[in-house]
């Protein structure tokens, strides 16, 4: 199987920006989409950012040219470096990622999340 594991989470002010790591282990055979999303409370979970192999990298238009995402695919590593934080980016962010595992169809799989709090 395939783990997922966030980092990079916290406290920030308003205005601050934050960095947010994912690495994933396991059985890897194809790492074909890595990406992230945030769920609110109250909220339906959705998506922040992503890449997927071959495809152009997605932003959600909140992100406004806020965030970027980089996905290292050697080490199976994807970021999101957040700036100009506002209230509204409080949430849990979760890792994302579609893998193949050798001898298995395409699998989802999700990271347990990391709690970004902007608050002043």
């Amino acid at each position: 199987q395939v783990q997922l594991v966030e980092s990079g989470g916290g406290l920030v002010q308003p205005g601050g920006s934050l960095r947010l790591s994912c690495a994933a282990s396991g059985n890897i055979f194809i790492m074909y989409a890595m990406g992230w999303y945030r769920q609110a409370p109250g909220k339906q979970r959705e998506l922040v950012a992503s890449e997927t192999t071959g495809e152009p990298t997605r932003y959600a238009d909140f992100v406004k040219g806020r965030f970027t995402i980089t996905r290292d695919n050697a080490k199976n590593t994807v970021h999101l470096q957040m700036i100009s934080l506002n209230p509204e980016d409080t949430a849990v962010y979760y890792c994302n990622a579609d893998v193949f595992v050798l001898g298995s169809p395409r699998k989802n799989y999700w990271g347990q999340g990391t709690q970004v709090t902007v608050s002043s």
